[in-house]
């Protein structure tokens, strides 16, 4: 790496140039270098632990050369009393690098062989499930043991109920939180393994953790996660101040980390950036997997700031600009609506009070497998809104007069004609579902279903609307959606930005979108393709490996 031979990011260098660095002129503060410590641990984790899942499942784990240098670089390095020298850790890497599958032998051997009376080690995630992921990697190899030794068997406890997996050795504890956990302040943690820090908002369970370790002589809070969309959350914190260390701006002896990523500049869809990202491109991850995923992201903009972030590190806010307008008007073409009626569909309605449009959209499934989906979109605005249309930058009083928006008196949404359109649309096309959120809707929904409209609660959250934006992407970049050239539909779509979570589903999102700008019925489109997937899932590959063109 430093003689050029493989070549890695700037902040990965600065890793690896600091570690020799240290071995030059460490002494000088008490440091050294013990490669049988360094060589204890690799060695623990390639005799005693093996796969859990997938093909390899069984076989022993046998440490990537990376994996091998990081752990050596976290647990050789000693104080001048033989102390471990490193107190904190931040570990920045893409998925599918193996993090889950090295750092559960990590987190055994600090639990049962580093001589910590009372040992408390945690593996710590916002979520429960998130933090099984690290923690049922060893919890199933302690299970193996015991099984096969009466020795371990009679040392160690492995519990494994629901919510209730953890290991015991008498006072000493192995076991999965979650940041929401109950009496987190009373831990004495020694070690935590804190996974996919960049999912976590609240900087409390990191403090919490990190309070603990006073009574512990030498205590590990290892940070290890891929790159995120919240920007100013802990992570980004925890980041910035390791990248100050490696920069050479602060000296910290007791914090370790290295972050794989791209230098700006890089072509993400190069395999020369992939490999520079990912260090373990071609042994744990494929590049099969990278081509295909890579693929997805020059279709879907979703699909691109998902790539640079998961498997590339690039922190990305959002999919900016969810639409390339050009496309969008590949849909733009004229239709006849008379040659809908009858036809099945899926309703989506997003209400508003005041500043916000109201919008109700039916979305109607192709007639044969492949062909075109259509949308018929009703907006409305309350008059006083469209007096004062300059704050929006949209051509309300055009739109009303086209017959695209419908105005209705006031300085709030009437909802008597929202109620004539939604029961007349009804009697003229076979509406399955309608689909509404619950905010703002439950009188209007209750006139609705007791004229025999079938309501349907969407949540407005990634749950609930995620596969309808999934839909929605879909349809309009494989030219698959005629939308007929709707103007406040066109609007909207060129004012949205995604939200995503921590499981990279996303949803359209008003507070991330252009400023006064309204995305109202794309909602209602979104909310309206969540529930035509329930009944009408179709696969995207097709047109990710063939696009059309045009």
């Amino acid at each position: 790496m430093l003689r050029g031979e493989i070549e890695v990011c700037r902040l990965t260098y600065l890793a690896v140039e600091r570690h020799y660095r240290d071995l030059q002129d460490g002494h000088k503060r008490g440091l050294w270098f013990s490669p049988d410590h360094a060589w204890h641990v690799i060695r623990y984790i390639e005799q005693f632990f093996v796969h859990v899942k997938g093909p390899l499942a069984g076989m022993p784990i046998l440490l990537d050369p990376w994996q091998k240098f990081w752990t050596a670089v976290l647990y050789g390095w000693r104080r001048a009393d033989g102390r471990r020298r490193f107190t904190r850790a931040y570990e920045e890497v893409p998925r599918k690098n193996g993090k889950s599958t090295w750092k559960a032998p990590q987190a055994a051997y600090l639990y049962v062989m580093d001589g910590e009376p009372g040992a408390e080690v945690y593996c710590v995630a916002t979520t429960r499930a998130q933090a099984m992921t690290v923690f049922s990697v060893a919890m199933t190899n302690f299970k193996r043991w015991v099984k096969r030794s009466a020795g371990l068997a009679r040392t160690f406890t492995v519990f494994s109920g629901l919510n209730q997996e953890r290991i015991t050795a008498g006072a000493s504890v192995f076991a999965a939180l979650a940041a929401n956990a109950e009496n987190l302040d009373g831990l004495n943690p020694h070690a935590v393994m804190y996974d996919e820090l960049h999912a976590e908002k609240d900087v409390s369970l990191w403090n919490v953790m990190e309070s603990g370790f006073g009574a512990r002589p030498q205590p590990l809070l290892s940070a290890i996660t891929t790159a995120g969309y919240i920007l100013d959350g802990i992570c980004t914190q925890i980041r910035g101040y390791l990248v100050s260390v490696l920069e050479g701006k602060r000296q910290d002896d007791d914090f370790f980390g290295y972050i794989y990523t791209l230098d700006e500049g890089d072509d993400p869809f190069s395999e020369r950036a992939w490999r520079k990202a990912n260090p373990g491109l071609g042994l744990s991850k494929m590049l099969s997997y990278m081509d295909g995923q890579a693929r997805k992201a020059k279709v879907l903009p979703s699909a691109k700031a998902n790539f640079l972030t998961k498997d590339l590190n690039c922190w990305v806010n959002d999919a900016e600009g969810w639409f390339d307008l050009q496309v969008w008007d590949k849909g733009g073409k004229k239709f006849c609506a008379e040659l809908l009626k009858g036809r099945e569909c899926y309703g989506g309605l997003d209400l508003a009070s005041t500043r916000d449009l109201t919008a109700f959209t039916l979305a109607f499934p192709p007639a044969e497998e492949g062909g075109q989906w259509y949308l018929l979109v009703w907006t409305w605005c309350p008059s006083a809104k469209v007096a004062a249309q300059a704050d929006d930058a949209a051509a309300y009083s055009d739109w009303v007069r086209q017959g695209w928006l419908t105005e209705t008196s006031g300085d709030v949404t009437d909802y008597a004609p929202i109620r004539e359109q939604v029961v007349q649309a009804c009697a003229q096309y076979d509406v399955r579902e309608v689909g509404f959120d619950r905010w703002q809707a439950q009188q209007l929904c209750n006139d609705l279903m007791e004229a025999g409209v079938p309501m349907v609660e969407v949540p407005q959250n990634t749950g609930g609307m995620y596969p309808g934006s999934k839909k929605l992407e879909e349809l309009v970049y494989s030219k698959r959606l005629r939308h007929g050239g709707n103007p406040v539909l066109r609007y909207a779509a060129g004012n949205v930005s995604l939200l995503y979570d921590s499981n990279d589903n996303f949803r359209p999102d008003k507070k991330r979108s252009k400023p006064n700008g309204r995305i109202d019925p794309i909602v209602a489109t979104v909310i309206a393709l969540s529930r035509a997937t329930v009944h009408h899932e179709e696969s995207i590959d097709a047109f990710i490996n063939n696009p059309v063109s045009g």
